[in-house]
């Protein structure tokens, strides 16, 4: 839980921005003196760049997760009805709709995102994982150039030159990655136009979480590389939903997500306990 000290002093700051500057403005000292790019993660991560498209790699979960997240994108965009109607069914039922994937790794979700025919833009702080990302795309010829746009940036770097563009934000695999959560999460929300939508996939800061995703996962059964997450930097859903809240978004969705490693399958569930999805709308100032 976050202490009830930094939710007030949270909400302190979110009126002073109110205030001084209207809501979406990212913050300049944030933006100035905050990092939530630490290396030591960028490395272990940019390691995998050469296997990140190999569906039975070490990176197979992702590509697993996409049964899932995909959806749960698609279908929150239906529900918040920023999908036209007569798109609904159809297969380009993304048309028209800007997405910024953060922490987009090589790609898995920016694709296949596009392949849906939103305009989605992914950005990444690892110029290897970029790299791979522009290369697979080039390669698929399946893929309207048009439709896809990556850049090595972080949050910060992106929303401050693109205030209130998107149609949704995805951040999918990257929180539990990230130092400063409230700072990652206002920058997002940043990006976003009010209406629109944040999508998160993250794991949650519980004893099963410990078990499931770094005992099992790294140093037992091996489905990812050891050292790839630190339980210190998960969040429980409570604690994203209250940040959301203070930047005046309303959770509509959380869902419990399992992993079936034997499968390679995921599958939704009620228990949140370890992996969960999350889908907030950015409301309207009135």
């Amino acid at each position: 839980m976050l202490p009830q000290q930094s939710i007030r002093l949270l909400r302190h700051t979110v009126l002073l921005k109110r205030t001084c500057r209207g809501f979406s403005s990212p913050s300049e000292t944030i933006r100035t003196q905050y990092s939530n790019v630490d290396q030591r993660e960028v490395d272990n991560l940019s390691k995998q760049s050469t296997e990140w498209w190999d569906p039975q790699g070490p990176i197979r979960g992702l590509h697993a997760m996409n049964a899932l997240r995909v959806p749960l994108i698609r279908d929150g965009l239906i529900t918040t009805g920023a999908v036209e109607k007569a798109l609904v069914r159809k297969p380009n039922v993304l048309a028209n709709l800007n997405i910024l994937e953060v922490g987009c790794g090589g790609g898995i979700l920016t694709e296949a995102l596009a392949k849906l025919n939103s305009k989605v833009v992914g950005i990444d702080p690892s110029e290897k994982l970029i790299n791979v990302a522009k290369q697979h795309a080039k390669d698929d010829k399946s893929l309207d150039p048009e439709q896809i746009q990556y850049h090595v940036e972080t949050i910060e770097q992106h929303a401050a030159k693109n205030a209130e563009r998107y149609d949704a934000v995805v951040a999918s695999e990257v929180l539990e990655h990230v130092n400063d959560k409230v700072a990652f999460i206002e920058q997002c929300l940043a990006a976003l136009k009010p209406g629109g939508s944040m999508f998160i996939t993250t794991i949650n800061k519980t004893t099963p979480s410990w078990l499931g995703a770094i005992v099992g996962a790294e140093q037992v059964f091996k489905l990812v590389p050891e050292g790839t997450h630190d339980w210190d930097k998960f969040i429980s859903p409570l604690d994203v939903q209250r940040i959301l809240s203070s930047y005046n978004c309303n959770t509509i969705l959380v869902h419990g997500m399992f992993y079936q490693f034997w499968s390679n399958q995921w599958c939704w569930t009620k228990n949140t306990e370890i992996n969960y999805a999350l889908h907030a709308v950015k409301m309207r100032e009135e």
